[in-house]
């Protein structure tokens, strides 16, 4: 994949955030807040993005959004469940690893 590819798929992926951001916030405002892990600042300004603003926004050469757990072994671990067979230890997992980034998302606000 060459530089040009790469921006284009930053690009489309920062448009398809910002879409699924507005869409989430105008739903349910907190919900939207816990699965993006933003702030309510953060939610009134995308609420109110026009779609010309989200291009604009969208096209620049850095993702906006990240992954939340990102050096988080235990958060990772569970949710890819390495090592564990079984569908009760599964849901187990990723409920203990939602519990954690709830509690991150608590933190935060």
């Amino acid at each position: 994949m060459n530089t040009d590819q790469i921006l284009s798929e930053i690009r489309e992926t920062n448009l398809s955030y910002l879409m699924l951001a507005q869409s989430l916030i105008r739903a349910d405002r907190e919900q939207a807040l816990y699965r993006l892990g933003i702030s309510e600042e953060n939610a009134a300004l995308i609420a109110l993005l026009s779609p010309a603003q989200m291009m604009k926004i969208a096209s620049g050469n850095t993702l906006l959004c990240k992954f939340r757990m990102d050096d988080d072994d235990l958060v990772w671990g569970l949710l890819t469940n390495h090592g564990k067979a079984g569908a009760a230890n599964e849901t187990t997992s990723r409920l203990h690893a939602s519990i954690l980034m709830a509690g991150r998302h608590h933190e935060a606000a």
